[in-house]
């Protein structure tokens, strides 16, 4: 097998997510994009009062988009928890983007439609890439984590049962053999042969 395919099947699955995720944004954006720009330039509204108003309304279709579109194969730890840590998060993203559009407005005296929207940009780009790795750290958990608690959003202890079998024990089910996982995951035909 070629390097490259190699590679490409062990990454198919990021790249799908971060595909999805770049739509995702890229919509969200613009959202941010047309309400702010018609806020500031159009109303007249303050630079970081018509960023902070269009990110929250980006905010909602990105969580809605996110949730069942891109990470939607992840589990679901509780919509109230998972809401409260995407606003949360994106409220970080917020700041970072009005970093930058603050100090290019106020610190730099740049103002004007252009300038406004080179910071935007700029100010979610980088921004961007702490939404993608803190939505994947703490948002939308992997199927492997362990099971969250909707009312306190911490991991739930596992049971005592699960606990005495020791990390990584599975049970089989009755009447079905325990399904391994590769490169195990052969029948037994396939071990004579070697």
């Amino acid at each position: 097998m070629s390097l490259v395919a190699r590679i490409h099947r062990r990454f198919a699955h990021l790249m799908r997510e971060l595909a999805q995720f770049g739509s995702v944004g890229a919509i969200a954006f613009v959202i941010t994009f047309a309400i702010g720009n018609g806020l500031h330039t159009g109303l007249g509204v303050g630079p970081l009062t018509s960023n902070g108003v269009a990110t929250v309304v980006a905010t909602t279709f990105s969580y809605l988009a996110n949730r069942y579109w891109t990470f939607r194969h992840r589990d679901r730890t509780g919509l109230g928890r998972e809401y409260v840590l995407f606003f949360a998060l994106n409220g970080v993203g917020l700041v970072i983007t009005e970093l930058f559009i603050g100090f290019s407005h106020y610190v730099l005296g740049l103002d004007g439609a252009v300038f406004y929207n080179i910071a935007l940009v700029i100010g979610t780009a980088v921004a961007t890439l702490f939404r993608f790795w803190s939505y994947k750290k703490w948002v939308f958990l992997p199927a492997s984590a362990p099971h969250v608690d909707p009312a306190s959003g911490l991991p739930e202890a596992p049971s005592a049962e699960a606990a005495a079998e020791g990390p990584g024990a599975t049970r089989a089910t009755p009447g079905r053999a325990p399904r391994l996982r590769r490169p195990l995951d052969r029948t037994a035909e396939d071990y004579a042969e070697i």
